[in-house]
């Protein structure tokens, strides 16, 4: 069975050379660089077996992005916590969705209205509504990728319909094809990050239900995630845009 990477980073500026790797079932890093070639050099390693290739790297990029801690234990939060985050960040608010549904959803009356007639009457002050707004009022960004399936699934028509609504409360929400995200090679996580410092990764079990929610602070977690950020805001498609281009296709 072939090994679940994640590309933890690179201490390169444009070639991605070298750079470090995750297996994400085992975690096991791997390293690839430039080899050592020179003989002399070569003879000076010990333990070296067949088949070895002696790389070299620079101690910054094992220093920035190799694990810091092999038994570094998930700090699970209950949702009460998790909706503090909303109240206490300071600037920004990101949320990536990759889902292609959320059993949460579907167990809406909005949900049933949209299965049923394709509309939805959303009520814009709910506690999150008067949140996020309050939010927003005060400068604060809230933004959202959602990656979409071709054609997309029913959760994802739905919440492109909610998108509507979101972004009346001062929410920029985006839309990304998820074979754009697969060749960006974004990951299939479910997570927010907030002021860049620290992420709330959503877990979700085989039913498709929120199970819990891992807050994360290491810095090099972070840093990925702000990259995966960038990367998707770079691509994705303002919501009204996919709207119009369903709607036209």
């Amino acid at each position: 069975m072939a090994r679940q990477l994640r590309f933890n980073g690179t201490g390169s500026g444009g070639t991605g050379c070298p750079s470090v790797h995750e297996d994400t079932e085992s975690g096991e890093v791997i390293v690839h660089g430039p080899p050592l070639t020179d003989p002399t050099d070569i003879a000076q390693l010990r333990h070296l077996s067949e088949g070895e290739v002696a790389v070299v790297v620079p101690r910054e990029l094992l220093v920035d992005w190799t694990p810091k801690n092999a038994t570094r234990q998930a700090r699970i939060i209950d949702l009460d916590e998790f909706e503090g985050l909303f109240r206490t960040f300071s600037h920004s608010a990101w949320r990536l969705e990759t889902r292609r549904r959320y059993a949460s959803d579907e167990a809406t009356d909005t949900y049933r209205q949209f299965v049923e007639t394709g509309r939805v009457e959303w009520d814009e002050n709910d506690p999150y509504c008067e949140l996020i707004r309050s939010q927003t009022a005060q400068g604060k960004r809230v933004g959202r990728v959602r990656i979409v399936d071709q054609p997309p699934t029913t959760g994802q028509l739905y919440l492109l319909n909610n998108a509507k609504r979101n972004s009346r409360l001062g929410e920029d929400i985006r839309n990304l094809w998820r074979a754009d995200a697969d060749r960006l090679q974004l990951p299939a996580e479910d997570l927010w990050l907030f002021d860049s410092r620290l992420a709330a990764r959503l877990r979700f079990d085989d039913g498709d239900h929120l199970v819990d929610v891992e807050l994360i602070t290491e810095p090099a977690e972070i840093v990925r995630y702000s990259v995966i950020r960038d990367a998707a805001w770079h691509h994705a498609v303002p919501h009204e845009d996919l709207a119009a281009k369903l709607s036209s296709g």
